[in-house]
């Protein structure tokens, strides 16, 4: 489990000590700025109150406690380093309901390369057991009422864009319940500012 310091400072309240919780990695996919920027305004259009903190991205690790940070930033960068560069597709919607209320965009071309990725990445000092199977997509509407998420999955029906993968983020979950971003790892040694 992954907690700030003040949930730290609650859960050993009453004299019991405890010690500090791992810092939580993840990593993912990002977006161009106007894409991102895009599909941010879709979001919020939604209700979605996440809209405002959670940038459009593929995740590619979960929240995983990283009991030793320098070892996960290694193992992430030599994914990394043997991983080509790809392109993704993002192309209509779907939605996880009944299970979860999440609407979200389907990734279409360069799916399985995310697929590869996140089970390169989410081994050795990231590994751990996820609670569903992975499905790598871009999340548009969640935790809306019944109406948003219909209005989300018939809006970006036809939404379609391709975009160019040559990194990934890694991202530690902070005090305040956010991410933020530690290392941007270029794949297979794409040089930078490709």
């Amino acid at each position: 489990m992954c907690l700030g310091p003040e949930a730290e400072e609650r859960a050993g309240a009453g004299g019991e000590s405890r010690a500090p919780e791992p810092p939580c990695v993840g990593v993912i996919i990002g977006f161009p700025e106007e894409v991102a920027n895009e599909l941010q305004v879709w979001r919020a259009s939604f209700g979605d109150p996440m809209a405002a903190h959670v940038p459009a991205h593929i995740t590619l690790v979960t929240t995983t406690p990283a009991e030793d940070w320098s070892s996960a930033l290694r193992h992430v960068r030599a994914v990394a380093e043997d991983s080509s560069p790809f392109t993704v597709t993002l192309q209509g919607t779907s939605t996880f309901r009944p299970v979860s209320p999440v609407v979200y965009l389907n990734v279409e071309q360069g799916f399985e390369s995310c697929v590869r990725l996140h089970e390169a990445l989410q081994s050795g000092p990231l590994a751990r057991e996820l609670d569903f199977p992975y499905h790598p997509h871009v999340t548009v509407a969640h935790d809306v009422g019944e109406s948003s998420l219909s209005d989300a999955e018939q809006a970006l029906a036809s939404y379609k864009v391709s975009i160019p993968v040559d990194r990934i983020g890694v991202y530690e979950h902070v005090a305040n319940g956010f991410w933020e971003l530690r290392e941007e790892v270029l794949l297979g040694g794409t040089p930078a500012g490709t």
